[in-house]
Parts: structure tokens; C-alpha cells; sequence
């Protein structure tokens, strides 16, 4: 059990990739972490990684961010066992990619309820704990696709909903101390874009040469690129900057 003065951040899609990535960024910045993912069971690989490589309090958390009871549920459950959360990312998400004539109903609204409900929910359910310390930091994950991706209606409007969100509850949280700001990855390497590869029909490493040969860096992003940029927002440093969308891309957002 940490102390009370240790501050405790909640990842969502913390299980692998860039929410891994980021959950272990964040205990490495001194916070105990709660690892959310559908499956807690597929959390406990990080949670062990954070507590033997950084010594920090980590607990496994599962949960569909979709859902409101579960939301709540988990919300309760990260505040009793590491304490009020002071740092929430909403990374959670899932892809259901086709072209529009392809694409059915339930590959949107699957992907809405994810991305746009989850974060939604999550945030309603964090803040409250946030504006009676009062202190927060709420970091969504947008995209680039949010300026538009061909195969990924669903995700773009996602995406670029959750910019929208993030900018309002700037507005309407920063006077209890609460900054909200996303960050909006570009061409990052992980099990999502080697499946957007394989849907394309490409290899993963043709579909990297491709992605390469387009970024002004030259290189694709890992993720611990993304959780320099959270781990940013979530300081104390930050407090001044609210409502900001980072494309974290190798160059412009594209």
C-alpha cells in the first residue's frame, strides 16, 4: 500500500503497447499505477515488469471503459487499494478498419463506444477524486487519423471526437486544478499498426519502409515516444498547458 502522499495514475489499454509503454513511464516518474485492460489478467506482465524494475505500487484492473458499472466498479477499486487517482490516460481502443461501403454498423459503433464513451466515461468517473484534492491531469490518446485515414471512418471520427472532448473539459475543469490534453500519435510500432499491415496485405516491415519514407524523422515512433509526450502533460511543469492536441508524429501533423 503506497503512502498517501504517492500520487497514482490510471492507464487504460495498459495491458501492451503504448499503454504499457506508458504505465511503466509513469511509475518510473515516482506514481503508483493502475494497469486497466479488458482482461486483468493480461495486465499482471506489466504490473510485475513496473513493481520489480521501479519498486512501485502497480495493480491490475479489468474493465470494459465502455461500460459505466464497470467503469465505476474499477474506479472504486483503484481508489481503495492505491489510493485517489491524480492522473488518468485514456488510451483504450480498438480498430475495426474498412471503407465505408465495407464498413457495418456495429464496426462504428464498437469503435465510438471504445474510444469517444470510454474516455468519456472514465474521465467523468476520475475527476470527481480530482477536483476534491484538487489537482488532475486527464491525457487522451487521439491520432493523426484524426485529420482523416483512409479505411477508418470509424476511428477517425473517434479520434477527432476525442480532441473536441479533450479541449472542453479544459474548459470546464482547469478551475479545480485539473489540466485535460491529448496526445495524437502518428506511425507508431505496435500490434494495432502490424494489424492495419496485415489489412492492407502488406508485411509489417514493407508497411514500415512505406510509413518511413513519409515521416520527415525517418524513423517510425516506438512506443516510449508517446509516453515521453504523456509523461509531459502529466507533470507539474504542465500546469499551464490545457486543451493542447501534441501530434507526436516525426514531424507535422500529417
Amino acid at each position: 500500500m503506497p503512502t498517501a502522499q504517492t500520487p497514482v495514475a490510471i492507464v487504460t489499454g495498459a495491458a501492451r503497447g503504448i499503454g504499457a509503454a506508458t504505465a511503466m513511464r509513469l511509475a518510473a516518474d515516482g506514481y503508483a499505477v493502475a494497469v486497466l485492460d479488458l482482461d486483468e489478467s493480461d495486465a499482471n506482465d506489466i504490473v510485475n515488469n513496473i513493481i520489480h524494475t521501479t519498486g512501485r505500487a502497480a495493480i491490475a484492473v479489468g474493465a470494459d471503459v465502455s461500460d459505466e458499472s464497470s467503469v465505476e466498479k474499477a474506479i472504486t477499486q483503484i481508489a481503495d487499494s492505491l489510493g485517489s487517482p491524480t492522473v488518468l490516460v485514456n488510451n483504450a481502443g480498438i480498430l475495426r478498419d474498412n471503407l465505408l461501403f465495407k464498413m457495418s454498423a456495429d464496426d462504428w459503433d464498437s469503435v465510438i463506444r471504445v474510444h469517444l464513451r470510454g474516455a468519456f466515461l472514465m474521465s467523468k468517473a476520475a475527476q470527481r477524486f480530482m477536483i476534491g484534492q484538487p489537482y488532475g491531469r486527464i491525457i487522451n490518446v487521439s491520432s493523426t487519423s484524426a485529420l482523416g485515414n483512409r479505411g477508418q471512418a470509424n476511428y477517425s471520427a473517434a479520434k477527432a471526437g476525442i480532441q473536441g472532448f479533450t479541449k472542453t473539459l479544459a474548459i470546464e475543469l482547469g478551475k479545480f486544478g485539473i489540466t485535460v490534453n491529448a496526445v495524437a500519435p502518428g506511425f507508431v510500432e505496435t500490434d494495432m499498426t502490424a494489424a492495419t499491415a496485415e489489412r492492407v496485405g502488406m508485411t509489417f516491415e514493407a508497411f514500415k519502409a512505406a510509413s518511413i519514407a513519409e515521416i520527415p524523422v525517418g524513423r517510425v515512433g516506438q512506443p516510449e515516444d508517446i509516453a515521453a509526450a504523456v509523461s509531459f502533460f502529466a507533470s507539474k511543469d504542465a500546469g499551464y498547458v490545457s486543451g493542447q492536441v501534441l501530434y507526436v508524429a516525426g514531424g507535422p501533423g500529417q
